[in-house]
């Protein structure tokens, strides 16, 4: 009698482990805990409440402050999914391989604490697999372009998504896999904004996704007060502690310009512009040409493989103030007509463009229109000494010159310190929200600054050759026309009596640079 009791109490407890998790979890699941050692999963509040989200909707994600047991959460949803139900097939997706095993180590070691009756059969047991006689098993994988591709999946959860590399074509190729009525739970804290994981929360949380979002800030959990907050300040640091506590988007991740100035601008500057032209849409305007200005236009060149998009600026000299800018994907003649068109429209603007790959192509077309104001620059030093930088200049063997500005090794650090100055400083004005937002996925990988995976700098590095062409080569152009009139009005307030007896043959209003001679006449005009 005392063994039929004891199998109809395990058939109870079973069918009641079955039907509520949270029960499962409490009585149960042994977690390992860093500092307490085996101990059983007693949820918290707000992991009840968490975990309530995750089963009703198939979609989850979840921003989190760093140790609240969510990956904890998470491995033991995936051991209740695998035990209780057959054929079940989990995937676990992170930056490493290292990173992703964690969670299925956290799934094996639940199992194996679990009592005999309550354990499946093992058929397969690796560092990155569990496999049990029903038919479940979870696998984890780290990232890559075709990570998750061809398998049919019950639940992919995606840890720390916002670090993940290649979570685009991770997710273009998962949502496939998940079409039949599979669930996804991708879970983080904050790594800048623009990426993936960013765009997935906005959208959630605007509904424009499937995504149900879950907040979980450091607040939420019982064993935290302000004392812990201020000295995670310290051992952090307040930038890291904003991005591991705080859940802010804006103060994490390791974007080339600080966050909070792109915020700034954001949200003091940018707005929309007066004028959108052309048949895709992609030239906008905020101010029309003031024919009393000078204006320069720097411009990018997408390479042609259909990746990347071609971009222009059109920027106030005297206040580089932007006024225009354009992005889109057009092909070079088209562009090269473009450009002419613009330039010409905004007081013959000087054009400066990026010459790399197929840039000369687009700098041949604006030449064989004949555009009047066309950036040359040093053929040996790349623009790197700017008393070397000459603008419109014929070539000539003591000054070989190129059209075009280069980027390369020695210029592209010069470029990126620009920009940060001139952005640290807010001494610019940038209304396109476009640029706005390439800046925020601007990051630094390694010492290289560049787009993140997936996305596109091409405003970015046409804008940082405007600042750098405005704060250079026209500074000093600039500056030696301003000396040159001081040195002939100088001359006239004397009324010295100019004639070419005076000089010994030689007249002064005409100086040979580079082995050209200039008339300075014009400057009195």
């Amino acid at each position: 009698m005392a063994e039929v009791d004891y199998k109809q109490l395990i058939q109870k407890e079973y069918v009641k482990c079955a039907t509520d998790p949270v029960y499962f979890f409490r009585k149960y699941m042994y977690i390992s805990h860093p500092t307490k050692g085996r101990v059983k999963f007693d949820l918290y509040r707000f992991q009840e409440l968490a975990f309530k989200e995750l089963t009703d909707n198939d979609y989850n994600i979840i921003l989190k402050a760093r140790q609240m047991g969510i990956s904890t959460l998470v491995a033991g949803y995936a051991l209740w999914m695998m035990l209780f139900q057959k054929d079940k097939r989990v995937l676990v997706i992170a930056t490493k391989q290292d990173v992703a095993k964690n969670l299925v180590t956290k799934v094996r070691y639940a199992h194996e604490s679990l009592p005999k009756w309550l354990q499946n059969t093992t058929v397969e047991d690796n560092k990155l697999s569990l496999k049990f006689g029903n038919g479940s098993e979870i696998k984890a994988i780290s990232s890559s372009p075709d990570a998750g591709r061809s398998e049919s999946l019950s639940l992919l959860i995606l840890d720390e998504a916002a670090f993940i590399e290649y979570i685009e074509e991770i997710w273009g190729s998962a949502q496939q896999t998940l079409a039949t009525g599979g669930k996804c739970i991708a879970l983080s804290t904050p790594n800048g904004m623009g990426n993936w994981f960013h765009q997935m929360w906005v959208g959630s949380k605007e509904g424009q996704n499937y995504f149900n979002p879950i907040n979980l800030h450091w607040s939420l959990h019982p064993d935290r007060d302000q004392g812990w907050r201020d000295e995670q300040d310290k051992v952090l640091g307040p930038k890291m502690a904003a991005q591991e506590c705080d859940c802010d988007f804006i103060s994490s991740g390791h974007t080339v310009i600080d966050s909070q100035i792109l915020k700034w601008y954001q949200d003091t500057l940018v707005k929309e512009p007066v004028e959108k032209r052309g048949r895709d849409g992609n030239l906008w305007i905020w101010e029309y040409c003031d024919y009393s200005k000078d204006y320069v236009i720097t411009a990018d060149v997408a390479r042609g493989d259909g990746k990347d998009y071609s971009a222009f600026h059109i920027m106030e000299v005297e206040s580089m103030k932007q006024v225009g800018s354009y992005k889109g994907k057009i092909d070079t003649k088209e562009y090269g007509r473009l450009l002419n068109t613009i330039g010409r429209e905004y007081n013959n603007a000087l054009i400066v463009v990026e010459n790399a790959n197929v840039g000369w192509a687009v700098l041949q077309e604006i030449i064989d229109m004949d555009y009047p104001n066309i950036f040359y620059s040093s053929r040996d030093l790349q623009v790197v000494d700017v008393h070397y930088t000459h603008i419109n200049k014929k070539q000539s063997p003591e000054n070989p010159t190129i059209p075009g500005f280069t980027t390369s090794s020695k210029t592209r650090p010069m470029l990126i310190s620009k920009l940060d100055e001139y952005l640290r400083e807010k001494s610019v004005e940038i209304y396109d929200s476009r640029l706005i937002d390439e800046l925020f996925t601007f990051i630094w990988l390694g010492q290289r600054a560049e787009a993140m995976r997936g996305y596109n700098d091409d405003l970015v590095m046409s804008y940082a050759i405007a600042l750098w062409v405005r704060d250079t080569a026209l500074r000093l152009r600039q500056e030696g026309i301003d000396l040159t009139k001081a040195s002939l009005n100088h001359m006239r307030r004397t009324d010295t009596v100019i004639s070419s007896n005076n000089y010994g043959g030689e007249d002064p209003y005409k100086k040979t640079v580079n082995g050209e001679e200039i008339d300075l006449r014009w400057l009195f005009d």
